[in-house]
């Protein structure tokens, strides 16, 4: 495949990668696509790949063999192209302790290149609709661990990016909190038409969000890419959950009930 192959609609684009490390395979002949305003969650158990494909996309690091491409660009050799382009949310919120909610807004905004004259003016409206109205000068140690995320989401959104990649960013949060923002994050998403992949360790969550599900087994391949029914019934649910199960361990004995258990994680997929 070459760049001019990926076609106009399609962000992300895995054509038969493999990434290598000393001793260790950790993708291996990964093929998908990621059309432009999906909003697509990769689940798999550890050591599948998760994260060295999510570096991969962010272009930490090369691939050994196959092709990586984002908006048509290698990830890697065109680094600086992505600045304003792609927004990262992870796990940890990752605020500088010494500035406020507002000025860590600002931050991901300089670093974006996104004129001055504009940061102050869009860094409050995104703390405002994400809930933070009042809550501008306060600084990191002063918000809750919600609170706190939201600011990161607040940084994410705040450059205007056409992709948003999220790292685990809902799994340190209870889950009442965890499903509110969650919630809001995909309405966010969609309201912007911007491109959307979250990495999760959670199958409830990662059938809660968007429209698809790219299920990883090691060494790091595709086992199953899984479209979800927008209104789904709960029977429809519960067989969405075994076969994503399914596909992150075939030899997994599952429990009858535990496809319909609300918070179904890896755990339940067995060991490798």
């Amino acid at each position: 495949m070459t760049a001019s192959t990926t076609g106009p609609d399609t962000v992300i684009a895995f054509d038969h990668v493999s990434k290598t490390f000393p001793g260790h395979s950790a993708i291996s002949d990964l093929d998908f696509r990621i059309g432009r305003g999906e909003l697509v969650s990769v689940v798999g158990v550890t050591g599948c790949g998760k994260s060295t494909m999510f570096n991969l996309t962010l272009g930490l690091f090369p691939p050994t063999a196959g092709v990586v491409r984002v908006q048509d660009h290698d990830p890697h050799r065109d680094f600086e192209w992505f600045r304003k382009r792609v927004a990262v949310v992870f796990q940890d919120a990752r605020l500088l302790p010494w500035r406020t909610a507002l000025q860590n807004v600002c931050i991901g905004m300089k670093f974006a290149g996104v004129p001055k004259p504009t940061w102050d003016a869009t860094a409050r409206d995104w703390l405002a609709r994400l809930g933070l109205a009042g809550r501008e000068d306060a600084y990191p140690h002063q918000l809750s661990g919600g609170q706190r995320q939201r600011v990161s989401l607040a940084r994410a959104f705040a450059v205007d990016p056409e992709l948003i990649l999220c790292d685990e960013s809902f799994s340190a949060l209870d889950e009442i909190t965890a499903q509110t923002l969650r919630a809001e994050f995909v309405e966010l998403v969609r309201a912007g038409g911007k491109t959307g992949v979250v990495i999760t360790h959670n199958i409830g969550e990662a059938l809660s969000l968007g429209n698809r599900v790219l299920v990883l087994r090691p060494p790091g391949h595709l086992a199953d890419d899984v479209l979800l029914p927008t209104d789904a019934t709960p029977e429809e649910t519960a067989a969405l959950r075994a076969r994503v199960l399914r596909a992150m361990n075939p030899s997994a004995e599952l429990d009858p009930g535990a496809a319909a258990a609300p918070n179904t994680d890896i755990a339940q997929a067995g060991a490798q």
